[in-house]
């Protein structure tokens, strides 16, 4: 189960233990429950601080485990296998469990350890998902804290049948007190902020309290990211706000042309940012959004910017960094079936496809690397590209091609998302050659048309192309005078890691080049 090196890997994890960690297993004759009893007996001997316990009637699934300090009967479970992405998952359990801290703020853990209502959550995951982790990291946390929250991680592979009957068409997929309650990922903040109903009011008075930046930075992908390091670096008061951290990253699975970093994950690199972030003096704003703008009438003034909780923040420059979205078909139906047969992370919710027959929007990279990933999971793929020809590299077009159970439509577009009320079961295409109207049937959709600046809030006051993006100069700075931006939302060509970082630093040195030759920002 584990090979030697993960032992001892884990082994030196397990050091960190200051308190008794208990494993409560309700298994069957299945090989699923041999596979994880073999598993928690190789834990179990790897401390002397972890026991291990069975009591086959406790949970209705099996197999499944909870994770306990000894002596009390609450904690996070498992049901199903917790190896894949989800291992780290079940380590940070054992070692919070044990007493090991978490490295969420203070303030945050207080919030969660306050909450005073029954919260039982279930989430369902597969091992190949790279966003599950946060989500189930998170919970776990929370039921480690606080005994009126259960925390259940349902391994979707493992128990198709509640997938089937629940209709759970995309992971991670989180269900509280039986309601489903969010899909995607999240952060413990945006759960937390979701069930304190007080949580808004809260943050939005602590919010008002803060004082004026030298620069506040819209947004904590790579862009807003390089900018905030480059800022605290000249000495500067800096502020980072975004809704998660990490931004469209946390969305890409494989990164290898990271200059100095040979490969890498998305997951993996957001937490080496927010580690470079965490070595200075940045005021991180987290799980908060910005709905408004208001620039400085004169070089003087401070711009304000209004939080989604409805705070007024104020600042002598401001760098845009927002990024971008996944872009949507924009047809009848895909907003209807959204998460019910509709999804864009070919990682993510493939297997829950398998042995299905799906379609792929889009022959560019992305597209092209999605179907192929796929054709190994299901029964048919079906891509579908708008132009007379793919825009995929040539080798992920050979490799497509060589493939016997996929097919590519060129001159195609996607008129319509068909389904039976619940789910999708199908989709309606037109051939742009010659008018006609094709239907296919098939049980997911993944889009993969590129993306959409996150700059809708900024229309009457900046200027925009028609895309969306914001227009700025060499320097980054944007139609309003102390106002910069950065990364995939702006003008700057090809939408890439590196560039974000790149021009994230250079508005940032336009941004001090911009405080330090005003006067009237000086005093």
């Amino acid at each position: 189960m584990l090979d030697t090196t993960l032992k001892n890997q884990l082994s030196s994890y397990l050091e960190k233990l200051t308190r008794p960690v208990e494993l409560i297993a309700s298994l069957d004759d299945s090989k699923a429950s041999a596979e994880v009893g073999e598993l928690l007996e190789q834990i179990t001997g790897l401390s002397d601080k972890i026991s291990l316990r069975r009591e086959d009637a406790l949970f209705s699934r099996q197999p499944s485990f909870m994770i306990a300090q000894a002596g009390q009967t609450y904690g996070p479970v498992f049901s199903g296998s917790p190896l894949g992405h989800e291992f780290t998952s079940l380590v940070l359990a054992l070692l919070q469990t044990g007493g090991h801290p978490s490295k969420e703020s203070q303030q945050l853990l207080s919030q969660v350890a306050e909450l005073d209502s029954d919260l039982h959550f279930e989430t369902y995951y597969s091992l190949s998902c790279h966003n599950c982790p946060d989500v189930v990291q998170a919970l776990n946390l929370m039921a480690i804290l606080n005994p009126k929250v259960t925390h259940t991680a349902i391994d979707g592979g493992v128990f198709r049948e509640e997938v089937e009957q629940r209709q759970v068409m995309g992971v991670p997929a989180v269900f509280l007190n039986g309601q489903s309650f969010a899909q995607g990922r999240l952060s413990l903040s945006e759960i937390v902020s979701k069930v304190d109903t007080n949580a808004g009011k809260k943050a939005a008075e602590a919010l008002n309290q803060r004082p004026p930046y030298d620069v506040l930075i819209v947004g904590s992908g790579p862009a807003g990211v390089a900018a905030a390091v480059y800022a605290a670096r000249k000495g500067i008061r800096t502020g980072l706000i975004g809704e998660r951290f990490g931004g469209q990253v946390l969305d890409t699975v494989d990164i290898e042309n990271y200059i100095s970093v040979p490969k890498t994950e998305g997951g993996r690199l957001a937490g080496a940012l927010r580690q470079h972030v965490d070595d200075y003096r940045i005021d991180v704003i987290e799980a908060q959004s910005v709905s408004r703008l208001l620039p400085a009438e004169t070089a003087g003034e401070l711009h304000r910017l209004t939080t989604g909780s409805g705070a007024t923040l104020s600042a002598k420059s401001v760098i845009l960094a927002t990024g971008a979205r996944w872009r949507n078909m924009n047809v009848p139906g895909e907003e209807a079936y959204r998460t019910r047969g509709v999804t864009y992370c070919p990682h993510c919710d493939g297997p829950l496809f398998k042995g299905k027959r799906v379609a792929v929007i889009g022959g560019g990279n992305s597209g092209a690397e999605a179907a192929i990933d796929l054709a190994g999971l299901t029964e048919h793929v079906t891509l579908l590209e708008f132009a007379p020809e793919m825009k995929a590299d040539k080798v992920l077009r050979d490799k497509l091609h060589s493939l016997p159970n996929v097919e590519v439509i060129l001159n195609a577009q996607t008129r319509e998302v068909v389904g039976d009320g619940q789910q999708v079961t199908g989709l309606q295409y037109q051939d742009r050659l010659s008018g006609e109207l094709h239907s296919v049937a098939l049980s997911g959709i993944f889009v993969q048309i590129g993306l959409l600046p996150n700059t809708g809030w900024l229309t009457d006051t900046l200027s925009l192309n028609r895309f969306g993006e914001i227009e700025i100069d060499s320097k980054c700075e944007t139609s309003r005078k102390g106002i910069f931006a950065a990364g995939d939302c702006t003008t700057v060509p090809y939408k890439q890691i590196i560039v974000a970082c790149g021009e994230g630093a250079k508005a940032s040195l336009s941004a001090f080049d911009y405080l330090i030759r005003t006067p009237s920002l000086n005093g």
